[in-house]
């Protein structure tokens, strides 16, 4: 959408930029007073009466003011749509650089094809079963997408590691959650998305890091994505590991409800998984 719209100064031959509102507030004065003169001659011209020309003026100016609040709200539900319009394009332009930026991430991790992609558009079905929607639904999405965010400040010998990882190693991995969070709160339009990144490592019996959180306690963002990202994990080859067959990661999934992660959506996972694994591909 165009902000403004460029005229031509006659005096000095250069451009002049009007701004949308005042574009708006041009229009409704000019519409306003053609209404008002011509409505003025036109009663001058067919009524002798006072009486009924004062009627006839009170009815006119009644007619007045709710022509011109519908031309109001016509011109401004208008730009209003102009802006939603080029905020939804600002807000795909944003998510597109984002893509871009997490499929090198994944490559640089050794990450299996598009992981963060494909872990999103499950954890996103699983929300929106588990009924979230409108802009809790949208950050959970961006969370999900930047879950390992933090992992770009680790160091390789740490995060492509093809064995076990020591204690201090641990350590180290287990700074990810915070560091995204920090991130992601430099950012204006994804500090509401850092649920996923800050608290999918949480457990529900309260194992977890990095805060030890239990129960409902955890966001339902987190909740919802740690399930997904289970599944993800166990399915998919990594470098300190083999895929699993299909049979034992549902089995580890029904085994880890109530102790590592949220019940009630292991079973809705299960419920839909069909339709879920579908987003996966």
């Amino acid at each position: 959408m165009r902000d403004s719209v460029d005229v031509r100064d006659p005096a000095e031959g250069a451009l002049v930029r009007i701004s949308p509102q005042s574009r708006t507030v041009l229009l409704y004065v000019l519409l306003a007073a053609l209404w008002i003169w011509l409505s003025d001659r036109a009663l001058d011209a067919l009524v002798r009466s006072r009486a009924e020309l004062s009627w006839l003026q009170s009815v006119k100016g009644w007619l007045f003011v709710a022509s011109t609040g519908a031309l109001l709200y016509w011109m401004i539900s208008r730009d209003l749509r102009r802006l939603q319009a080029a905020n939804r394009r600002l807000l795909d332009g944003y998510e597109q650089a984002l893509r871009v930026l997490v499929s090198a991430m994944d490559i640089r991790h050794r990450e299996t094809g598009d992981h963060s992609d494909r872990v999103m558009r499950m954890a996103t079905g699983l929300a929106r079963l588990a009924g979230v929607d409108g802009e809790a639904l949208r950050n959970l999405s961006f969370g999900a997408l930047l879950h390992d965010i933090g992992k770009l400040a680790l160091p390789d010998a740490v995060l492509i590691k093809p064995g076990k990882l020591d204690d201090e190693e641990m350590a180290v991995m287990r700074q990810h959650p915070q560091l995204g969070h920090e991130l992601l709160q430099r950012v204006d339009f994804l500090r509401d998305a850092g649920e996923i990144p800050y608290s999918h490592h949480e457990r529900w019996d309260g194992g977890g890091y990095p805060q030890g959180l239990a129960g409902e306690g955890i966001p339902l963002a987190a909740r919802v994505f740690s399930v997904v990202d289970v599944w993800d994990a166990l399915i998919t080859a990594r470098v300190y590991k083999p895929a699993w067959p299909e049979v034992d990661v549902l089995a580890y999934l029904r085994a880890a409800a109530g102790s590592q992660l949220d019940p009630e959506l292991v079973a809705l996972f299960l419920a839909n998984y069909d339709q879920l694994k579908a987003l996966a591909r």
